[in-house]
Protein backbone atom coordinates (compact mmCIF):
# COMPACT_ATOMS: atom_id res chain seq x y z
CA UNK A 1 0.00 0.00 0.00
CA UNK A 2 1.32 3.43 -0.87
CA UNK A 3 1.74 5.90 1.97
CA UNK A 4 1.44 9.08 -0.12
CA UNK A 5 0.79 10.02 -3.72
CA UNK A 6 4.51 10.83 -3.98
CA UNK A 7 5.29 7.16 -3.27
CA UNK A 8 2.81 6.13 -5.97
CA UNK A 9 4.52 8.43 -8.49
CA UNK A 10 8.10 7.53 -7.57
CA UNK A 11 10.25 4.76 -8.92
CA UNK A 12 11.42 3.40 -12.26
CA UNK A 13 10.06 3.33 -14.84
CA UNK A 14 8.35 6.66 -14.20
CA UNK A 15 4.54 6.44 -14.35
CA UNK A 16 4.27 8.25 -17.67
CA UNK A 17 6.30 5.38 -19.20
CA UNK A 18 4.58 2.62 -17.21
CA UNK A 19 1.02 2.42 -18.56
CA UNK A 20 -1.54 0.47 -16.55
CA UNK A 21 -4.42 0.83 -18.98
CA UNK A 22 -5.30 1.11 -22.68
CA UNK A 23 -5.64 4.90 -22.74
CA UNK A 24 -2.32 5.58 -21.06
CA UNK A 25 -0.70 2.90 -23.22
CA UNK A 26 -1.35 4.91 -26.36
CA UNK A 27 0.03 8.06 -24.77
CA UNK A 28 3.16 6.12 -23.79
CA UNK A 29 3.58 4.79 -27.33
CA UNK A 30 3.37 8.33 -28.66
CA UNK A 31 5.82 9.54 -26.00
CA UNK A 32 8.44 6.92 -26.89
CA UNK A 33 8.08 7.81 -30.57
CA UNK A 34 8.68 11.47 -29.79
CA UNK A 35 11.69 10.59 -27.64
CA UNK A 36 13.14 8.50 -30.45
CA UNK A 37 12.51 11.15 -33.09
CA UNK A 38 13.97 13.81 -30.82
CA UNK A 39 17.11 11.72 -30.29
CA UNK A 40 17.46 11.20 -34.05
CA UNK A 41 17.10 14.92 -34.80
CA UNK A 42 19.62 15.75 -32.06
CA UNK A 43 22.08 13.31 -33.59
CA UNK A 44 21.61 14.85 -37.06
CA UNK A 45 22.17 18.36 -35.67
CA UNK A 46 25.33 17.28 -33.81
CA UNK A 47 26.71 15.63 -36.96
CA UNK A 48 25.92 18.71 -39.04
CA UNK A 49 27.65 20.89 -36.44
CA UNK A 50 30.71 18.65 -36.53
CA UNK A 51 30.83 18.85 -40.34
CA UNK A 52 30.49 22.63 -40.22
CA UNK A 53 33.39 22.94 -37.75
CA UNK A 54 35.72 19.97 -38.37
CA UNK A 55 34.58 18.41 -41.64
CA UNK A 56 36.31 18.53 -45.04
CA UNK A 57 35.77 21.64 -47.14
CA UNK A 58 33.84 19.61 -49.72
CA UNK A 59 31.29 18.51 -47.07
CA UNK A 60 31.05 22.04 -45.70
CA UNK A 61 30.19 23.35 -49.16
CA UNK A 62 27.45 20.78 -49.60
CA UNK A 63 26.06 21.38 -46.11
CA UNK A 64 25.79 25.12 -46.79
CA UNK A 65 24.34 24.71 -50.26
CA UNK A 66 20.83 25.65 -51.32
CA UNK A 67 19.86 22.01 -51.97
CA UNK A 68 20.77 20.94 -48.43
CA UNK A 69 18.80 23.83 -46.95
CA UNK A 70 15.66 23.01 -48.93
CA UNK A 71 15.86 19.27 -48.27
CA UNK A 72 17.07 19.29 -44.67
CA UNK A 73 15.51 22.54 -43.47
CA UNK A 74 12.14 22.55 -45.25
CA UNK A 75 11.15 19.27 -46.90
CA UNK A 76 12.33 16.83 -44.22
CA UNK A 77 10.73 18.65 -41.22
CA UNK A 78 7.52 19.27 -43.17
CA UNK A 79 7.07 15.63 -44.18
CA UNK A 80 8.07 14.18 -40.81
CA UNK A 81 5.95 16.54 -38.71
CA UNK A 82 2.90 16.08 -40.95
CA UNK A 83 3.21 12.29 -40.77
CA UNK A 84 3.71 12.46 -37.00
CA UNK A 85 0.61 14.63 -36.60
CA UNK A 86 -1.60 12.29 -38.64
CA UNK A 87 -0.25 9.18 -36.90
CA UNK A 88 -0.53 10.74 -33.42
CA UNK A 89 -4.14 11.81 -33.94
CA UNK A 90 -5.02 8.35 -35.23
CA UNK A 91 -3.25 6.61 -32.37
CA UNK A 92 -4.95 8.66 -29.65
CA UNK A 93 -8.40 8.87 -31.26
CA UNK A 94 -9.89 6.61 -28.59
CA UNK A 95 -9.13 9.25 -25.93
CA UNK A 96 -11.78 11.52 -27.46
CA UNK A 97 -14.37 8.97 -28.58
CA UNK A 98 -18.00 9.88 -27.78
CA UNK A 99 -19.19 8.89 -24.31
CA UNK A 100 -21.77 6.09 -24.54
CA UNK A 101 -23.53 6.87 -21.27
CA UNK A 102 -23.42 3.38 -19.74
CA UNK A 103 -19.97 3.70 -18.16
CA UNK A 104 -19.41 4.06 -14.44
CA UNK A 105 -19.18 7.77 -13.65
CA UNK A 106 -17.26 9.68 -11.01
CA UNK A 107 -17.35 13.46 -10.63
CA UNK A 108 -14.07 15.00 -9.52
CA UNK A 109 -13.97 18.67 -8.54
CA UNK A 110 -10.68 20.47 -8.13
CA UNK A 111 -10.50 22.85 -5.19
CA UNK A 112 -7.59 24.74 -3.65
CA UNK A 113 -5.79 22.36 -2.94
CA UNK A 114 -7.57 19.03 -2.94
CA UNK A 115 -9.96 16.89 -5.01
CA UNK A 116 -13.62 16.36 -4.13
CA UNK A 117 -14.77 12.92 -5.36
CA UNK A 118 -18.43 12.02 -5.95
CA UNK A 119 -19.68 8.68 -7.26
CA UNK A 120 -22.74 9.00 -9.49
CA UNK A 121 -25.67 6.75 -10.36
CA UNK A 122 -26.97 6.43 -13.96
CA UNK A 123 -29.22 9.46 -13.50
CA UNK A 124 -26.26 11.62 -12.46
CA UNK A 125 -27.24 11.84 -8.79
CA UNK A 126 -24.47 11.75 -6.19
CA UNK A 127 -24.61 8.49 -4.24
CA UNK A 128 -21.31 8.54 -2.36
CA UNK A 129 -18.63 11.13 -1.56
CA UNK A 130 -14.95 10.94 -0.81
CA UNK A 131 -11.82 13.04 -1.24
CA UNK A 132 -8.38 12.66 -2.81
CA UNK A 133 -8.94 8.97 -3.57
CA UNK A 134 -10.65 7.24 -6.50
CA UNK A 135 -11.63 3.57 -6.64
CA UNK A 136 -12.32 1.85 -9.95
CA UNK A 137 -12.76 -1.73 -11.19
CA UNK A 138 -10.11 -3.31 -13.39
CA UNK A 139 -10.98 -3.80 -17.05
CA UNK A 140 -13.91 -1.38 -17.19
CA UNK A 141 -13.78 2.13 -18.64
CA UNK A 142 -14.72 4.85 -16.15
CA UNK A 143 -15.83 8.33 -17.18
CA UNK A 144 -14.66 11.17 -14.97
CA UNK A 145 -16.70 14.38 -14.94
CA UNK A 146 -14.11 17.04 -14.19
CA UNK A 147 -15.03 20.41 -12.67
CA UNK A 148 -13.37 23.20 -10.73
CA UNK A 149 -14.73 25.16 -7.79
CA UNK A 150 -12.25 28.04 -8.00
CA UNK A 151 -9.32 28.27 -10.45
CA UNK A 152 -8.12 26.15 -13.37
CA UNK A 153 -6.75 22.78 -12.27
CA UNK A 154 -5.68 19.81 -14.37
CA UNK A 155 -6.39 16.16 -13.56
CA UNK A 156 -3.63 13.68 -14.34
CA UNK A 157 -3.05 10.10 -13.29
CA UNK A 158 -0.15 9.13 -15.61
CA UNK A 159 -0.59 5.36 -15.29
CA UNK A 160 -4.20 5.47 -16.49
CA UNK A 161 -4.75 8.30 -18.99
CA UNK A 162 -3.67 11.68 -20.28
CA UNK A 163 -4.23 15.10 -18.71
CA UNK A 164 -7.50 17.06 -18.73
CA UNK A 165 -8.13 20.61 -17.55
CA UNK A 166 -10.67 21.34 -14.82
CA UNK A 167 -12.18 24.71 -15.69
CA UNK A 168 -14.52 26.82 -13.52
CA UNK A 169 -18.05 26.89 -14.96
CA UNK A 170 -17.40 23.99 -17.35
CA UNK A 171 -17.55 20.22 -17.16
CA UNK A 172 -14.99 18.20 -19.10
CA UNK A 173 -14.98 14.43 -19.53
CA UNK A 174 -12.05 12.03 -19.28
CA UNK A 175 -11.95 8.27 -19.69
CA UNK A 176 -9.66 6.19 -17.53
CA UNK A 177 -9.25 2.43 -17.38
CA UNK A 178 -6.90 0.10 -15.54
CA UNK A 179 -5.85 -3.27 -16.92
CA UNK A 180 -4.22 -4.38 -13.68
CA UNK A 181 -4.96 -3.86 -9.98
CA UNK A 182 -2.81 -1.40 -8.09
CA UNK A 183 -2.46 2.03 -6.55
CA UNK A 184 -1.53 4.84 -8.90
CA UNK A 185 -0.55 8.37 -7.95
CA UNK A 186 -2.16 11.40 -9.55
CA UNK A 187 -1.54 15.13 -9.41
CA UNK A 188 -2.88 18.50 -10.41
CA UNK A 189 -0.91 19.29 -13.58
CA UNK A 190 -1.86 22.99 -13.91
CA UNK A 191 -0.38 25.64 -11.63
CA UNK A 192 -3.23 26.66 -9.34
CA UNK A 193 -1.64 28.65 -6.55
CA UNK A 194 0.68 28.42 -3.61
CA UNK A 195 0.24 24.73 -2.79
CA UNK A 196 -0.14 23.42 -6.33
CA UNK A 197 2.79 21.05 -5.84
CA UNK A 198 1.07 19.50 -2.81
CA UNK A 199 -2.24 18.73 -4.55
CA UNK A 200 -2.43 15.04 -5.33
CA UNK A 201 -4.54 11.92 -5.03
CA UNK A 202 -4.36 8.14 -5.31
CA UNK A 203 -6.34 6.06 -7.80
CA UNK A 204 -6.97 2.48 -6.63
CA UNK A 205 -7.84 -0.19 -9.20
CA UNK A 206 -9.54 -3.33 -7.81
CA UNK A 207 -10.26 -6.70 -9.32
CA UNK A 208 -13.99 -6.99 -9.97
CA UNK A 209 -14.82 -9.01 -6.84
CA UNK A 210 -12.66 -6.76 -4.66
CA UNK A 211 -14.35 -3.69 -6.09
CA UNK A 212 -17.79 -5.11 -5.31
CA UNK A 213 -16.65 -5.84 -1.76
CA UNK A 214 -15.27 -2.31 -1.37
CA UNK A 215 -18.49 -0.83 -2.73
CA UNK A 216 -20.61 -2.99 -0.43
CA UNK A 217 -18.60 -1.92 2.62
CA UNK A 218 -19.09 1.74 1.75
CA UNK A 219 -22.78 1.17 1.14
CA UNK A 220 -23.04 -0.68 4.44
CA UNK A 221 -21.75 2.36 6.30
CA UNK A 222 -24.24 4.65 4.61
CA UNK A 223 -27.12 2.19 5.08
CA UNK A 224 -26.35 2.14 8.80
CA UNK A 225 -26.55 5.93 8.73
CA UNK A 226 -29.93 5.78 6.98
CA UNK A 227 -28.62 6.59 3.52
CA UNK A 228 -28.09 3.62 1.21
CA UNK A 229 -26.39 4.31 -2.08
CA UNK A 230 -26.94 1.32 -4.34
CA UNK A 231 -29.75 1.35 -6.90
CA UNK A 232 -30.87 -1.52 -9.15
CA UNK A 233 -29.97 0.46 -12.27
CA UNK A 234 -26.44 1.26 -11.21
CA UNK A 235 -23.56 -0.34 -13.15
CA UNK A 236 -22.04 -3.23 -11.17
CA UNK A 237 -24.70 -2.72 -8.49
CA UNK A 238 -26.79 -5.87 -8.65
CA UNK A 239 -24.46 -8.05 -6.62
CA UNK A 240 -23.26 -5.07 -4.61
CA UNK A 241 -26.79 -4.39 -3.41
CA UNK A 242 -27.18 -8.00 -2.26
CA UNK A 243 -23.84 -7.96 -0.49
CA UNK A 244 -24.65 -4.67 1.21
CA UNK A 245 -28.07 -5.84 2.40
CA UNK A 246 -26.60 -9.06 3.79
CA UNK A 247 -24.05 -7.21 5.90
CA UNK A 248 -25.93 -4.00 6.80
CA UNK A 249 -27.58 -5.52 9.86
CA UNK A 250 -24.25 -6.58 11.34
CA UNK A 251 -22.71 -3.11 11.43
CA UNK A 252 -23.17 -0.91 14.49
CA UNK A 253 -24.92 2.40 14.02
CA UNK A 254 -22.54 5.04 12.57
CA UNK A 255 -23.42 7.44 15.35
CA UNK A 256 -22.77 4.90 18.11
CA UNK A 257 -19.48 5.11 19.96
CA UNK A 258 -17.37 2.04 20.72
CA UNK A 259 -15.76 3.59 23.78
CA UNK A 260 -15.49 6.79 25.79
CA UNK A 261 -12.52 8.02 23.74
CA UNK A 262 -14.63 7.94 20.60
CA UNK A 263 -17.49 9.69 22.41
CA UNK A 264 -15.13 12.36 23.63
CA UNK A 265 -13.60 12.67 20.16
CA UNK A 266 -16.96 13.12 18.49
CA UNK A 267 -18.03 15.71 21.04
CA UNK A 268 -14.77 17.64 20.60
CA UNK A 269 -15.13 17.40 16.82
CA UNK A 270 -18.54 19.05 16.97
CA UNK A 271 -17.72 21.54 19.72
CA UNK A 272 -14.64 22.74 17.84
CA UNK A 273 -16.74 23.62 14.80
CA UNK A 274 -15.32 20.89 12.53
CA UNK A 275 -18.82 19.83 11.51
CA UNK A 276 -19.44 23.24 9.96
CA UNK A 277 -16.97 22.41 7.17
CA UNK A 278 -16.91 18.61 7.11
CA UNK A 279 -19.61 15.98 6.73
CA UNK A 280 -19.63 12.64 8.58
CA UNK A 281 -22.59 10.43 7.68
CA UNK A 282 -24.71 9.41 10.65
CA UNK A 283 -23.73 12.44 12.74
CA UNK A 284 -24.78 16.07 12.94
CA UNK A 285 -21.64 17.08 11.03
CA UNK A 286 -22.97 18.18 7.66
CA UNK A 287 -20.53 20.78 6.34
CA UNK A 288 -19.80 21.05 2.64
CA UNK A 289 -16.83 23.42 2.50
CA UNK A 290 -14.18 20.79 3.21
CA UNK A 291 -13.62 17.12 2.39
CA UNK A 292 -16.25 14.56 3.37
CA UNK A 293 -14.85 12.61 6.34
CA UNK A 294 -17.36 9.73 6.37
CA UNK A 295 -14.66 7.28 5.24
CA UNK A 296 -11.50 9.09 6.32
CA UNK A 297 -10.29 6.16 8.41
CA UNK A 298 -9.91 4.00 5.32
CA UNK A 299 -8.09 6.56 3.17
CA UNK A 300 -4.48 6.00 2.30
CA UNK A 301 -3.36 9.62 2.60
CA UNK A 302 -4.10 12.96 4.26
CA UNK A 303 -3.75 16.53 3.01
CA UNK A 304 -4.42 15.61 -0.64
CA UNK A 305 -1.79 12.94 -0.92
CA UNK A 306 1.05 14.51 1.06
CA UNK A 307 0.92 12.46 4.29
CA UNK A 308 0.33 8.79 5.14
CA UNK A 309 -2.92 8.31 7.03
CA UNK A 310 -2.31 7.25 10.62
CA UNK A 311 -3.09 8.55 14.08
CA UNK A 312 0.08 10.59 14.36
CA UNK A 313 -0.42 12.41 11.07
CA UNK A 314 -4.09 12.97 11.88
CA UNK A 315 -3.11 14.62 15.15
CA UNK A 316 -0.48 16.74 13.40
CA UNK A 317 -2.84 17.79 10.61
CA UNK A 318 -5.67 18.79 12.95
CA UNK A 319 -3.36 20.62 15.32
CA UNK A 320 -1.23 22.51 12.81
CA UNK A 321 -2.27 22.01 9.21
CA UNK A 322 -0.91 25.44 8.30
CA UNK A 323 2.64 24.32 9.03
CA UNK A 324 2.21 21.20 6.91
CA UNK A 325 0.44 22.90 4.00
CA UNK A 326 0.60 26.69 4.40
CA UNK A 327 -2.32 28.60 2.97
CA UNK A 328 -4.78 25.72 2.89
CA UNK A 329 -8.30 26.63 3.98
CA UNK A 330 -8.32 24.61 7.19
CA UNK A 331 -7.15 26.61 10.23
CA UNK A 332 -4.74 25.11 12.73
CA UNK A 333 -6.47 23.98 15.94
CA UNK A 334 -3.58 24.81 18.22
CA UNK A 335 -6.00 25.70 21.00
CA UNK A 336 -6.63 21.96 21.54
CA UNK A 337 -4.28 20.10 23.86
CA UNK A 338 -2.59 16.80 23.01
CA UNK A 339 -5.25 14.64 24.68
CA UNK A 340 -8.06 16.42 22.86
CA UNK A 341 -6.31 16.12 19.50
CA UNK A 342 -5.73 12.42 20.09
CA UNK A 343 -9.37 11.88 21.04
CA UNK A 344 -10.54 13.46 17.79
CA UNK A 345 -8.00 11.43 15.81
CA UNK A 346 -9.14 8.18 17.46
CA UNK A 347 -12.74 8.95 16.53
CA UNK A 348 -11.85 9.84 12.97
CA UNK A 349 -9.89 6.59 12.61
CA UNK A 350 -13.17 4.74 13.18
CA UNK A 351 -14.89 6.50 10.28
CA UNK A 352 -14.63 3.88 7.56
Amino acid sequence: MVSTMIDALWGWPPPVLDPAGPYSGKVTTLAWSLFGLGAFVTLVVVLALWVAIKGPDKWKAKLGGERAIWLGGVAFPGVVLTALLVWGLTLTASLTEPIHGDEMRIRVTGEMWWFRVQYLDPSGAVVMEDANEIHIPVGRPVVLELESADVIHSFWVPHLSGKKDMIPGRRTLLRIEADRPGEFGGVCAEYCGRQHALMGFVAVAHEDDDFREWYAERNERLVSAGRGIATPEEPLSASMTVASEQSADSRPDAGADANSDQLSGQQLFMQSGCGACHRVAGTEANGLAGPDLTHIGSRRTLGAGILPNNRGTLIGWIGDSQSLKPGNRMPSYDMLNADELEAIAIWLEQQR
